[in-house]
């Protein structure tokens, strides 16, 4: 039977480094799947209009070369269970288990990306910054290549261990910060990263179409200690689990499954309405509060 539970030796790097590269991680009838279902939320974003229900979820940003989309929030509910597929596989959820316990709770979900053309640099930053009590990562699954030279991820290694002063950091270094590193990743390939890593991608020209689906996790107890959530809304965020352990189930019945062992006092009691769940889920996640990329030491409230 595979396992996806991470290793002492792979733990131990990612608390090193901030980073750990999962290569080949994703099967790839899931990964076409997950492909395609990237392909149409980008259409249904760039279709959208202000009186489309999710519109707001569709991210924009007007370039030199004029406005283009990059962004997609709150991905179960646009309509491709590929999604949901995907947050309950053991590729996902034993790796949660590995670094957040067993009682992990999924706290965000979306897709970034660069459009063909699009080499528009992400700046140095750190996704979140905590009093680092417990493990809080991004697995970022990797729909299509990013290589060297072309826009790929670098990140500094070490440098989650406290907040950076970033703007200090990019006026002494700019892209060349002494230890800086570029990952280069493959359809398929994950990239865990602690949310406190410094990492960033610098202009590229010619860049072709690079996705990536990002889900968060941190453990329940690290949410009770340090907020910004309630337990009532890791309960709603919970919920997600069982639809999504069923969803994976029905789509590949003949591979392992993972077997959720959340404590009692945490495990949810669902509607067994998948729609319910999700509207839930969503509804709380946009009404939380979070350090915003950028932002390290800020608190931005999500609209």
């Amino acid at each position: 039977m595979t396992s996806y539970k991470l290793t002492q030796e792979q733990v131990q790097f990612f608390d090193d480094n901030g980073y750990l590269v999962l290569k080949n991680w994703i099967p790839q009838p899931m990964l076409e799947r997950l492909q395609a279902a990237g392909h149409a939320w980008i259409d249904d974003g760039l279709r959208s209009t202000p009186e489309d229900v999710h519109f707001r979820d569709f991210h924009f940003a007007t370039r030199q070369h004029g406005r283009t989309m990059f962004r997609v929030d709150y991905v179960h509910n646009k309509g491709q269970i590929a999604s949901l597929e995907l947050l309950g596989s053991p590729q996902v959820l034993e790796v949660a288990e590995s670094l957040c316990g067993v009682n992990f709770v999924p706290t965000y979900e979306s897709m970034v990306f660069k459009q063909e053309g699009d080499g528009e640099a992400i700046k140095w930053h750190q996704d979140a910054v905590h009093p680092r009590t417990h493990r809080i990562f991004n697995y970022d699954l990797y729909l299509d290549a990013s290589r060297s030279g072309g826009g790929a991820l670098w990140v500094i290694p070490g440098s989650q261990n406290q907040p950076q002063d970033i703007c200090q950091l990019t006026d002494a270094h700019g892209w060349d910060v002494p230890g800086a590193i570029e990952v280069e990743m493959q359809p398929g390939d994950v990239l865990l990263h602690d949310v406190m890593v410094v990492h960033g991608s610098p202009h590229t020209e010619g860049n072709p179409l690079r996705r990536t689906i990002y889900y968060e996790f941190r453990a329940a107890e690290e949410i009770i200690q340090d907020g910004p959530w309630d337990r009532t809304w890791i309960d709603q965020r919970l919920r997600l689990i069982s639809p999504a352990l069923k969803r994976y189930a029905a789509q590949y019945p003949d591979a392992p499954q993972f077997s959720w062992n959340v404590a009692a006092e945490f495990r949810p009691e669902t509607s067994n309405d998948e729609e319910v769940e999700l509207r839930i889920a969503h509804l709380q996640h946009m009404a939380g509060s979070y350090c915003s990329a950028g932002d390290a030491g800020k608190v931005k409230v999500a609209s």
